[in-house]
């Protein structure tokens, strides 16, 4: 186990410990798949503009156009992820990132208008079947928790003109900032224009559709602040 915290802390993972309650079966279970996952992850490696680190890559994902993406050190991909980084400056992400099970990031939705850029930090987490959008710029900071199914969306569609079909009067691109240190709860949606300001909780569900200051803690439909961090 001390050989293997090691490791796992050089990869990026600082006071990194895995359970002392992992058995020597489960141990010699998840190195298998680890490496299984390094194999594919290397072969992805080649494919994309920069790496800077390892990748750990599932099974049955699909990258595209992985010459606009650039990776930092230690990237954990899972399985059935989805990533099309088709936009203007493509996708950066920083050191020690996982991108589990489900998950969709889709930077251009028609090649008419293309997205502008996704910057993912240091130290994010980003669960189950969440999806991101990027339209306008989407900046996700470092230390940032993404509970299951969290939605983020960077545009609009306008509709101003009832004469006229909503699908004929553009968007709006705002875009989305995500401060550090920031707990995502389970299914909650960040809308387009919004900035999460740093160390703030938004609640499980919660749809956010205005700035959040600092060290707030939200929630509901809208999100309205229910109290500040101490």
């Amino acid at each position: 186990m001390k050989i293997i915290n090691s490791l796992i802390r050089k990869l990026g993972k600082d006071g990194y410990s895995i359970d002392k309650d992992l058995s020597f079966r489960d141990i010699i279970i998840i190195s298998t798949q680890r490496a299984t996952m390094l194999i594919r992850g290397l072969i992805l490696k080649l494919k994309l503009k920069k790496s800077s680190g390892i990748i750990f890559l599932g099974k049955g994902t699909k990258i595209k156009y992985g010459h606009k993406i650039s990776t930092g050190r230690s990237l954990t991909i899972g399985d059935n992820v989805e990533i099309n980084a088709l936009s203007k400056k493509g996708i950066s992400i920083g050191n020690n990132v996982s991108i589990l099970r489900g998950t969709i990031i889709e930077c251009t939705g028609v090649i008419r208008e293309l997205g502008e850029e996704l910057i993912i930090g240091d130290n994010v987490g980003i669960a189950q079947n969440c999806f991101i959008q990027v339209r306008g710029k989407v900046k996700i900071g470092s230390k940032v928790i993404f509970g299951p199914n969290v939605s983020i969306f960077s545009e609009n569609h306008n509709y101003s003109d009832k004469n006229k079909a909503i699908m004929d009067q553009g968007a709006t691109r705002i875009g989305v900032t995500i401060e550090d240190d920031v707990w995502l709860g389970s299914g909650s949606r960040i809308l387009d224009g919004v900035t999460i300001g740093k160390g703030s909780i938004i609640a499980g569900g919660a749809v956010v559709n205005k700035d959040v200051p600092p060290y707030s803690i939200v929630g509901g439909v809208p999100a309205k602040i229910l109290k500040e961090r101490n």
